[in-house]
């Protein structure tokens, strides 16, 4: 169980550096003196602590205490739920859970927030889909196997009934899971669950096994593991139209406010990208805490995952270009150094546009020598495209068009990092390392925490300006989105609508203040005349930056939390209500909270939200509520 290692993990190594040992108080003359006595290499030592410290020792040690205690629960129920090993005469190859261990299992998340996506998960266990099964991949710590769980707890108990749960481990074989689900099928399951299915070496080549037999004869089966680049192969190959694919590792601005209960750009720019760090944890850790954090997830996360789909498909036959770098065994560093660059020229564009001063430029150049200095892997232009291909295909890379209104046919291209959290931490780390340089032992300490402050927030900049640019573009795949270039200036950001010949432009501000020159570009009549001329009617001019709604000379101002979030909104309005079998999907405004709810529950639910609408969300609810009725009424 994955959760329950990562979990096992984090706590261990939370353990490790707090203090063990206990807080003795010693009455001396009268007085009460406090002692931090612990155990090392079987000696008893003793420390005199004042009273503050005394108090936060004490702190500590009972910290470690309560985790020491979580980490024996976390261990019984990994235990517990290793699953059944056998029935009857069958003995499962796999880990299978069933029953009240897989109840047990799902209970953990009752209480978390859905994801937007998991609305196709479930339409998938309730609709009549012929032959076809689930596929659920995306990145670690994207929330897969929380999503599985919150399916299991919805489904009814007579459903449930005829649930289960099948972890793959590394050294089964697609045989193994075949024989499990030969049994389960025998015996009546109907929703089957199967995690981490990649780690079967033969998944690949022998996928279509699972919707040709299973899938067919009417078993929802739905697939789930972190090798996305395996999915992606396998539906290109063996599953081909027999399979519907689900992608998590996007996690746009309004699911991480809404799921995790975490408010502001700032720390979606920090964090962002998992399913971590929150009021409501998915995975407590937070996964780009710092940049060792931030190398980990990478090497295993992305480029052990790329390797093991190379290595599992067409039998090694696939590696083009990057086989001499797998048979080196440096493909996972060479991985790793094409994400490193990609967010190294980022870091470099920001101290380019900074200004021209001596420190800036010592800093550019000392970036440059340190690329240099890193390059221990020979990496060909060859090399670099592939691997960014597969980075493409994992959705962790997305290129933003950049168009000039002078030359129509030479756009240019800016790679968007799809997870913030990985960019900020390791553009963070990069210039702390360069501050610490001797270069700069001559500028006292103020002024390194001023420039350092200078240049993250030019980083936080950018890297709002990128993250409008993919939401919108993801949120408006029949239109245009790019950045506009001029001889002199450019728009930040323009949603050109080839269909109806209108175009918005804006400007990303990462300000909290309005001030003419922001807008600037915006009420040039030149500039306006021009993009209107190329791309259509402009409908909307506007500046989104960190600060309060508002309008000045006709340019709007809109907050970037509050754009980001209404994209959300946009995308379910301009969608038809998504009504299956008897469910009717609901959109709670206030909370951004997406729900099921089932014909035949009662309209309790809903009024329970309803008050806390304005009036234009509750005009919507009374239309959910009308059909919903309509749908009673049909029953």
């Amino acid at each position: 169980m994955q959760d329950y290692d990562e979990r096992i993990r984090a706590l261990e190594a939370e353990i490790a550096v707090l203090p063990s040992g206990y807080i003795s108080k010693k009455n001396i003359r009268g007085n009460i003196k406090n002692y931090y006595q612990w155990n090392e290499d079987r000696k008893k030592k003793s420390r005199y602590l004042d009273e503050r410290a005394a108090e936060e020792m004490e702190t500590l040690i009972l910290k470690r205490r309560d985790l020491q205690k979580e980490l024996r629960e976390v261990r019984r129920l990994q235990q517990e739920h290793k699953g059944i090993r056998s029935i009857g005469r069958h003995v499962f190859k796999t880990g299978l859970l069933l029953g009240d261990s897989l109840r047990s299992f799902a209970e953990q998340v009752r209480e978390y927030r859905h994801r937007d996506c998991f609305i196709e998960l479930s339409n998938y266990l309730r609709r009549k889909v012929n032959g076809k099964v689930f596929i659920l991949f995306g990145l670690r710590r994207t929330g897969k196997t929380t999503l599985i769980k919150q399916a299991v707890l919805s489904l009814s108990d007579a459903e449930f009934e005829r649930t289960a749960f099948i972890q793959v481990t590394h050294g089964n074989t697609l045989g193994d899971i075949n024989e499990d689900l030969q049994w389960l099928s025998t015996n009546g399951y109907k929703y089957v669950f199967v995690d981490e299915v990649t780690l079967a070496d033969d998944f690949i080549e022998g996928a279509a096994l699972l919707s040709d037999i299973y899938a067919a004869s009417g078993m929802k089966l739905v697939l789930s593991g972190t090798d996305s680049l395996g999915f992606v192969f396998s539906e290109s190959e063996e599953l081909y139209d027999r399979c519907i694919m689900l992608h998590t590792t996007f996690i746009s601005y309004s699911e991480f406010e809404r799921v995790l209960g975490i408010n502001g750009i700032d720390e979606y720019i920090r964090y962002g990208g998992t399913m971590s760090l929150g009021g409501v944890h998915y995975n407590e850790p937070v996964t780009f805490r710092d940049k060792a954090s931030t190398d980990e997830y990478i090497d295993s996360a992305i480029a052990r995952n790329i390797q093991h789909s190379l290595r599992c498909y067409q039998d090694s036959g696939h590696f083009r270009h990057l086989a001499e770098l797998f048979e080196h065994n440096e493909l996972t560093s060479a991985i790793n150094r094409v994400v490193e660059d990609i967010n190294h020229r980022f870091t470099m564009n920001i101290l380019d546009r900074i200004d021209e001063s001596s420190f800036t430029e010592r800093l550019r150049r000392m970036l440059e020598i340190l690329n240099k200095n890193e390059q221990k892997i020979m990496i060909g232009d060859a090399h670099r495209l592939e691997i960014k291909e597969y980075l493409d295909l994992l959705d962790l890379t997305v290129d933003i068009q950049s168009k000039t209104i002078a030359v129509k046919n030479n756009d240019l291209l800016r790679t968007v990092i799809a997870q913030p959290g990985l960019r900020y931490a390791q553009a963070e780390a990069l210039i702390r390392q360069l501050l610490k340089d001797d270069h700069f032992n001559d500028i006292s300490a103020n002024d390194r925490a001023y420039v350092l402050e200078r240049i993250m927030n030019e980083i936080k900049g950018r890297m709002m300006e990128d993250i409008v640019l993919l939401e919108t573009l993801k949120a408006n795949p029949d239109k245009e989105v790019f950045r506009l270039q001029f001889a002199v200036g450019e728009f930040d950001m323009v949603i050109a609508d080839p269909a109806s010949i209108t175009c918005e432009i804006y400007e990303i501000k990462y300000s909290k203040e309005t001030v003419p020159d922001q807008y600037r570009h915006l009420i040039s009549s030149e500039k306006c005349a021009e993009t209107a001329f190329r791309f259509g009617k402009i409908t909307r001019k506007a500046v989104i930056y960190r600060g309060e709604n508002k309008s000045v000379e006709n340019v709007e101002y809109i907050n970037v939390e509050d754009y980001l979030k209404n994209l959300h909104v946009r995308m379910d309005h301009d969608s038809e209500t998504d009504i299956c079998d008897t469910e009717l999907r609901v959109n709670d405004i206030s909370d951004r909270n997406c729900f099921v709810v089932n014909a035949d529950t009662e309209y309790g639910i809903l009024i329970a939200e309803f008050n806390k609408l304005d009036k234009s969300q509750r005009d919507r609810v009374m239309g959910y509520m009308a059909a919903l009725s309509a749908m009673n009424e049909q029953q």
